[in-house]
């Protein structure tokens, strides 16, 4: 049985393909088209998915697609009788379904000469998120939650995940939605683009929390774990907001209402303002109120159900900071969450739910425990590749080398790591998910206190206030962070221990936290034995991690990651066993 997920006509678009209960491959769609948080339909992944695992979309079972119009349908025509909303919000939902609806459509116009000749299998946007945090995990009991903007007219929902059952006990339904309050905070704060959430968590620590007031007058959190805004102070319920999911960058209108400048006292930020105390202390009050909601929802759900283990997803269980907390300030001992917490990863939720749905007599025991379901290239393909832009090359007065011996590979990367180098590292599948984890990475030296200015000038050009990471051998991890947990997806903030801040001041940020990836010998050899490598020489067990692009989607082809190391200032570049290498000085 071959099931192919969808996460369509949304940010972040993607495809996966699952067969037998396996999952063989996934990739979002931005990877293809170059463009950050791509929404529309996922051709592209789609394309890839098909062939990865060498089919054609005729051999295609079922096509699940993480988006119901059925669900919570007395929820939203009760809504509409009651609130009465603006006709434009009511078209634009009309017109957002219509698109949804019509995947078989879109297979004929993306793939002319191939007839789809399955099932098209919806699945409840937040069923979605659940079972690609619950199923992909390897415990057999969890409480699930889900915490995003809206999918199908929720905003959360939670319960026990058990085995391949999954029972929500409770939801957060429209307008209500802490992915709304966090997204429209992050406009007001001067950040406009889709996915901007993370500039606000990391700029949050340069602030202290003094709206807290305001911030409580705009999320209630109540005794049941449910969250309510005033809805006084945001307008995605009435009006039109402008949203733009089709073929390209998605866009969100502004969600905030006028009187948001009554409440704060200060007007909106202009992305071309200078950050100021204010936006700082924002920043701050902002995730503070985040993490009070959440939290005040997971202690709830635990003293319900009392579980001790935790498996969360949607958009808000990319908030790595809040996460990184989950130990400290709640009940719960355990946790996972899949490399692709938001949007993207309903593709995978959707197609296992079809799976389960149509194999209920079958166990199944596969567990996501590295994120490397995207394309690879051989060495015959980088070895043409640099053949063809050999002139290119040497302008730039580039060496190549073939390197066949990993050790030695990884013993010269790691040198010419300690020695400040910034090495461009892209080996095996790209990775799922928007973090780049030693696939599709630029590695550094976390000891060099510079590292940072240097990244940032040479090529990444992002604002000071970001962090860079730290990837750890999972066995280092209790000797240099507070918390000893495994989290291979960078998807938790850690305090770095007081003592060791200084070894590795390139990965601590201003708070003396870290968003650590654990990375195991078993799951990415090479990249362990990189790190390994690192630490003979260093006795520091732990490379600066940041994703392989420059002002766009991660690199996923030879290619791409050969434009980005020659138009920019990277030392070297590593693909797979080839070793290329700047011998002239910065252009």
């Amino acid at each position: 049985m071959n099931i192919l997920g969808l996460n369509a006509y949304h940010g972040d678009s993607s495809a996966c393909l699952v067969r037998e209960g396996k999952l063989l491959a996934a990739a979002e769609e931005e990877r293809f088209r170059r463009i950050k948080h791509w929404a529309g339909f996922p051709s592209q992944a789609i394309k890839y998915c098909l062939s990865e695992a060498d089919i054609s979309l005729e051999q295609v079972d079922y096509i699940a697609v993480n988006s119901n119009s059925q669900a919570n349908l007395l929820k939203k025509i009760s809504y509409v009788l009651q609130k009465k909303p603006n006709l434009s919000f009511i078209l634009d939902r009309i017109k957002n379904r219509k698109k949804r609806g019509d995947v078989i459509g879109e297979l004929k116009r993306c793939f002319p000469e191939d007839r789809f000749q399955g099932t098209i299998v919806p699945v409840e946007h937040h069923l979605a998120h659940l079972v690609s945090a619950h199923t992909m995990s390897p415990y057999k009991q969890s409480i699930v939650v889900s915490v995003d903007g809206f999918g199908d007219f929720s905003s959360g929902a939670w319960g026990v995940g058990n085995g391949s059952d999954i029972r929500i006990t409770d939801r957060v339904f429209f307008p209500h939605s802490l992915g709304i309050f966090y997204q429209a905070m992050t406009q007001y704060i001067g950040f406009p683009h889709y996915g901007d959430e993370y500039k606000v968590m990391g700029l949050a620590p340069y602030g202290q929390p003094t709206y807290m007031e305001q911030m409580r007058e705009l999320v209630h959190c109540k005794s049941n774990g449910r969250y309510l805004l005033n809805l006084d102070y945001f307008q995605h319920h009435q009006t039109g907001v402008e949203y733009q999911w089709s073929d390209g960058i998605p866009r969100v209108g502004k969600l905030f209402s006028n009187q948001m400048e009554q409440l704060l006292g200060f007007p909106k930020r202009s992305k071309e303002q200078p950050l100021e105390d204010c936006h700082r202390n924002l920043a701050r009050s902002v995730q503070v109120m985040y993490e009070e909601a959440f939290f005040n929802l997971l202690e709830v759900v635990h003293a319900k159900h009392g579980i001790d283990t935790l498996t969360l997803s949607g958009g808000c269980g990319m908030n790595s900071v809040a996460n990184g907390k989950v130990y400290r300030r709640t009940p719960f001992t355990r946790m996972y969450i899949q490399s692709a917490a938001g949007d993207g990863g309903g593709a995978i939720g959707a197609a296992f739910t079809a799976w389960y749905k149509f194999n209920q007599e079958e166990t199944n025991d596969f567990v996501m425990d590295h994120a490397f379901w995207g394309p690879e290239f051989s060495q015959d393909e980088i070895e043409l590749l640099l053949e063809k832009r050999k002139t290119d090359l040497l302008q730039e007065g580039c060496v190549i080398e073939f390197i066949p011996d990993e050790e030695e590979l990884c013993k010269k990367t790691a040198e010419s790591i300690a020695d400040g180098k910034v090495i461009g590292w892209f080996q095996g599948r790209m990775e799922w998910g928007p973090r780049a984890l030693g696939n599709r990475s630029i590695v550094c030296d976390p000891r060099r206190a510079d590292m940072k200015d240097i990244l940032n000038m040479k090529i990444k050009r992002r604002e000071s206030f970001r962090p860079f990471a730290p990837s750890i051998l999972r066995e280092a991890v209790p000797e240099w962070f507070e918390e000893d947990d495994d989290v291979p997806f960078m998807m938790q903030v850690f305090q770095i221990r007081e003592e060791r801040r200084e070894q590795i001041p390139a990965v601590t940020h201003v708070d003396g936290s870290g968003r650590l990836q654990t990375v195991h010998q078993r799951t990415n050899p090479l990249y362990y034995n990189l790190i390994s490598c690192f630490k003979e020489i260093t006795n520091v067990p732990i490379v600066l991690n940041t994703s392989f692009n420059e002002n766009e989607p991660v690199v996923c082809k030879p290619q791409e990651a050969l434009d980005c190391f020659l138009r920019t200032k990277m030392d070297v570049l590593v693909l797979n066993k080839s070793w290329i290498s700047r011998q002239c000085k910065d252009k």
